[in-house]
Order: C-alpha cells, then sequence, then structure tokens
C-alpha cells in the first residue's frame, strides 16, 4: 500500500466509517482490525451503562484517522 495520503488510505478511511476495524482489514492489518473491532463491541455494549456514548465515537474517530495516517515502512530503509 502507498504512503499517508494515498486513494488506498482514503478507501480504508472510509471502510472504517461502515465498520471500525474495516479499514485496517483493507490495509492488511489484521491484528490493529481485530483490535478497533473489539474496542467498538465494548464500546457498544458500555452503551447500556452511558459510558459507550462517550467511548463510540472516540472509537470511530479513531480508527478512521488511524487507517488515513497509516504508512507502511516495510521495505523502507529509514536514514
Amino acid at each position: 500500500m502507498a504512503g499517508q495520503g494515498s486513494g488506498g488510505n482514503v478507501i480504508a478511511a472510509i471502510c472504517n466509517i461502515f465498520f471500525p476495524g474495516l479499514g485496517q482489514l483493507v490495509q492488511g492489518r489484521i491484528f490493529s482490525a481485530i483490535l478497533f473491532f473489539v474496542f467498538w463491541v465494548i464500546s457498544g455494549a458500555l452503551t447500556w451503562i452511558l459510558i459507550g456514548w462517550v467511548m463510540l465515537p472516540i472509537v470511530y474517530i479513531w480508527a478512521i484517522i488511524d487507517a488515513a495516517k497509516y504508512r507502511d515502512y516495510s521495505g523502507y530503509e529509514r536514514r
């Protein structure tokens, strides 16, 4: 996948709007996708005790920003 701001990152961010973790899955980041999905499920369950209404938007926004700013460093040499 190309670097930050690429079309792939935009698509991944849009996927996260519908389902947190889906964008990370599109980028091939399976562990991150599972974590975002678990956070989303926990936040949804916590809406019953009202704290989830605060956590749910945070998880959504966090997942979207994470997908949009992702940069793959594999094969990239730092100086």
